[in-house]
């Protein structure tokens, strides 16, 4: 089993960039999660999407509702995921015992920054709530994960 993420205070106040509001995950957001979850260019490298009525079932009514995990909004609208966790030992990959940055976007958010904004604030937060190593992990094959990593 992964060790949870603690945060002493959470949700925290939004983390603001120059374009982007990152906030703890709301009801409201499910929607666009369940479209995340079910793209298949979008979950390309991370297995395919899922099946929306699977999905549909499983997902709880707030996605991503734990210390670590922020929607990422431009100019009000849904622009991603990005999030801090503990990889579970159990689960296919190469096992560490830092935080793991992970991130995912819509296709309509491709080609803007968006990512790479997204998580370098949340990399900023966590230097300065948590003060931890973290990693990024992908595949070899995700150019546009890999770029992102390097700019990062």
């Amino acid at each position: 089993m992964a060790t949870p993420l603690t945060v002493d205070h959470w949700p925290p106040s939004p983390v603001r960039t120059s374009r982007l509001v990152l906030r703890a995950p709301e009801a409201r957001d499910r929607a666009a999660f369940l479209d995340l979850g079910t793209d298949d260019e979008v979950n390309r490298h991370l297995g395919g999407g899922r099946d929306r009525a699977t999905l549909d079932a499983e997902l709880p009514a707030v996605p991503a509702d734990r210390p670590g995990q922020f929607v990422v909004e431009h100019d009000g609208v849904f622009a991603g995921w990005v999030g801090l966790g503990r990889r579970d030992p159990s689960r296919p990959g190469a096992y560490h015992p830092d935080l793991e940055l992970s991130y995912v976007t819509p296709l309509s958010a491709w080609g803007h920054g968006y990512a790479t904004e997204a998580a370098a604030a949340v990399l900023a937060w966590s230097d300065a709530v948590l003060g931890e190593p973290v990693v990024l992990c992908t595949q070899s094959s995700n150019v546009r994960s890999l770029a992102l990593a390097g700019r990062l």
